[in-house]
């Protein structure tokens, strides 16, 4: 896979950590990562009392800006006791990246779990693409808060495994964390992109760290989860983001 170089750039042309800039990209696509809250895991789970990070994405590219995740929502005491987390509304993260909400002609979800869906009710009419069985567990069993996944004017896009919503732009259905967790893989010339959402947790994970925060040990299906992190491999990206890691991986 290459030496890995960690940074935590906001946009991909800009220079990866240790100052060496990395080959351009066209200048039609844009990634900017978003941090849209941080929390406290809770005392139940690993790590309990630590702060974690939730990040999104906004793809900039020839037919819009695609969204990728929309984080935390509010309004829940249960979520605000049980992780403390410190929300930031959607369109406020979007301007500080210099992109504007109603810029958004799509948005993806890698899955539907409170911190990566939370939001999705800024985008009314806007296509909002989700894996099948993910839509199905989300509301026949306890796996998210509906009042934030089902509103006025909600537009669900449900597909069942890999396909193409643009040019160069394909939905991977990386199954492991969720049933239906899906990640997006971007041709560019500097290689291919991964947002890789939560289907493996941390650079450190990714490099191989033994003692980096990982997702496996509390995945849905541990098998699948490794499954999808082979096919994620199997990728070669050069670069890859992470749903709940500030840096990013490259080689």
């Amino acid at each position: 896979m290459g030496q890995p170089i960690v940074g935590s750039n906001p946009t991909l042309s800009a220079t990866i950590s240790g100052g060496r800039p990395m080959t351009n990209l066209p200048p039609d696509l844009q990634i900017h990562a978003l941090e849209m809250a941080t929390f406290r895991f809770a005392d139940d789970e690993p790590g309990a009392g630590e702060e974690g990070v939730v990040m999104a994405y906004a793809v900039r590219h020839t037919a819009g800006v695609l969204l990728f995740d929309t984080g935390f929502g509010f309004g829940s005491h249960l979520v605000d006791d049980r992780y403390h987390p410190r929300t930031r509304p959607v369109g406020e993260v979007l301007a500080s990246a210099g992109v504007g909400l109603a810029e958004i002609t799509a948005v993806v979800n890698c899955h539907l779990h409170i911190d990566h869906a939370g939001q999705n009710a800024a985008f009314r009419g806007i296509p909002i693409h989700v894996q099948t069985a993910e839509w199905h567990v989300a509301h026949t069993t306890e796996h998210t808060i509906l009042e934030w996944i089902d509103f006025d004017g909600a537009d669900y896009r449900l597909a069942t495994g890999d396909h193409e919503l643009f040019p160069g732009m394909r939905l991977i259905a990386t199954p492991g964390h969720t049933v239906g967790h899906q990640s997006l893989a971007i041709d560019s010339a500097a290689g291919m992109v991964v947002l890789a959402g939560q289907a493996i947790y941390s650079v450190g994970e990714w490099s191989g760290d033994p003692g980096a925060r990982e997702g496996r040990s509390r995945a849905w299906d541990r098998d699948a989860y490794d499954s999808s992190v082979a096919r994620l491999r199997a990728l070669d990206p050069a670069r890859i983001y992470f749903g709940h890691d500030r840096a990013f991986w490259a080689r």
